[in-house]
């Protein structure tokens, strides 16, 4: 099961509804002949289960994913051997495609991996939220103590620092989570206080989640926008904290950013019952996206526009889209629907112009996960819109296969790009050969550059690549339980902050 924490904060993932000879030709790739830098692959393996991972999730920092940070150390979580088959009541476990093992979070730093344990120990699950550029890590993690009002074990939010693991206490409940953290060790999430909710993130009849930021071993609450729950999510180096909140006693959320001294302010919609931010820079700049008038389409946001309200970037032609990524110059990037909602691609917006940046060969859908100051963008694109993926990188005009760009016979499909920081270097997901569903048997990836800013890497290519010679590297071979790979159908929002897949279908 996946983690009832986790799954409000889980990022778009998976989106489309139906078979499509359409292709927007905004950006044809077969036209570029730019030339790529070679990657060395680090593969993490896992910790003797069966997968590994990179969060896919919107723990954000100043634009760029908190999977790795500046200096290119990197966070993730991996399957241990021990089962949790049998046992009903475990909170984080679960991000691992639901699989039965538990899993703690890792720090990989100059070739190694460590374990980064649990409150709970070594039966008990962890998750990480994100790194910041002093190497310190927050997430989620079981202390080994079971919630009496839920059933379930006790997640608290916590804090990796020099090799220990930091309980951050509550707002007075039972549970709570950190998401993201900057360089000055503020850290936000979510957390319970004392006081019930019977429309409560962990279900009716447990307490309400408030929005925190932690800072020198003090909880703040940040407060709502007029209903009982709120999370934080993203956390810049001015202590600028974005999230989002109920507004009233029904399940209806704003993104808000707080500042102190200011309190938190109720960044609105694009017309619709919902928005929810997903990254934000250091220049107090905020994107995600938001339903429009009757919640029938969402479209991808940037606040604050021109007037001081929120801006919407449109789509390419469809009903829905999202804004993944700000980097510092507010370039902003995610995916958008085409005519008809037949595809979804990969977008650059910058200035007022929202440009398709394609997909790898002929795939027909693409999304893009997140820039660099270098305006460098990773995302995947999909063979079917659904199940079957690559990773790809854009960079000068040109998407290519970052497949293509590691050494033959590496054994590790890259499958899902997460990040990419300004040194260029690269985290995500990947397939093991004779692996089929990444999220069942994948493996954490980092990609270094093998170019001037690394240039005593062992093992490093320095020749350069050109995208139009690229040897082409098959799709994965993907194993689908329900009889075959098929595309998404529209699924409604799951859960009451809103992080669906898309499209967006009615609201229930």
């Amino acid at each position: 099961m996946k983690s009832r924490f986790l799954m409000f904060i889980t990022a778009i993932t998976l989106f489309v509804a139906l078979e499509m000879p359409l292709r927007l030709a905004a950006q044809d790739n077969r036209n570029h002949h730019h030339k790529h830098h070679h990657y060395q692959l680090i593969d993490m393996g896992t910790f003797g289960g069966p997968a590994s991972f990179v969060p896919e999730t919107t723990n954000l920092i100043a634009g760029n994913k908190g999977d790795i940070n500046r200096r290119g150390l990197v966070v993730g979580g991996s399957a241990t051997s021990t089962s949790t088959t049998g046992t009903s009541n475990f909170n984080v476990c679960g991000e691992l495609g639901g699989l039965p093992f538990v899993s703690h979070a890792f720090e990989w730093r100059n070739g190694t991996v460590t374990d980064l344990g649990s409150l709970g120990g070594a039966d008990y699950c962890s998750v990480p939220g994100g790194i910041n550029a002093n190497g310190e890590i927050v997430g989620n993690s079981e202390n080994g103590e079971v919630d009496p009002l839920t059933g379930f074990n006790k997640a608290r939010a916590v804090r990796w620092k020099d090799g220990e693991i930091k309980d951050l206490g509550t707002l007075g409940g039972d549970e709570g989570i950190a998401i993201g953290l900057n360089d000055r060790g503020q850290v936000v999430g979510s957390a319970n206080n004392a006081i019930p909710d019977p429309i409560s993130c962990l279900g009716p009849g447990a307490q309400q989640c408030r929005a925190f930021l932690w800072q020198d071993g003090v909880m703040q609450d940040l407060g709502a926008l007029g209903g009982p729950d709120a999370f934080a999510i993203l956390v810049n180096k001015r202590g600028q904290v974005a999230g989002s909140s109920d507004t009233n006693s029904v399940p209806v959320t704003d993104p808000f950013l707080w500042e102190k001294g200011k309190g938190m302010q109720d960044l609105g919609t694009l017309g619709g019952t919902t928005g929810f931010p997903l990254a934000l820079n250091n220049r107090g700049q905020v994107v995600g996206f938001s339903y429009l008038a009757g919640d029938q389409a969402a479209h991808p946001f940037l606040w604050p526009g021109k007037d001081g309200k929120m801006l919407d970037l449109g789509t390419l032609g469809g009903s829905y889209g999202t804004a993944n990524a700000i980097n510092e110059v507010g370039e902003i990037v995610g995916y958008a629907s085409n005519a008809g909602d037949q595809d979804f691609l990969a977008f650059f917006w910058r200035n007022g112009a929202l440009t398709n940046l394609g997909t790898v060969g002929g795939d027909p859908c693409s999304t893009a996960n997140a820039i660099n100051s270098k305006r460098q963008v990773v995302g995947i694109s999909f063979a079917d819109c659904n199940a079957v993926r690559r990773a790809f990188l854009w960079e000068n005009g040109s998407m290519v296969d970052l497949n293509t760009l590691i050494p033959a016979g590496s054994g590790l499909q890259l499958t899902l790009a997460e990040a990419i920081n300004d040194r260029g270097e690269i985290v995500g997901n990947g397939t093991p050969t004779g692996c089929g569903i990444v999220e069942q048997c994948g493996h954490a990836f980092l990609l270094i550059p093998c170019d001037e800013n690394h240039s005593s890497v062992e093992g490093c290519d320095y020749s350069m690549v050109d995208v139009s010679a690229a040897r082409p590297r098959p799709s994965p071979v993907v194993r689908d339980v329900s009889g075959g790979v098929q595309r998404l159908s529209p699924p409604a929002p799951t859960n009451r902050f809103h992080m669906p897949g898309f499209p967006i279908g009615p609201r229930k």
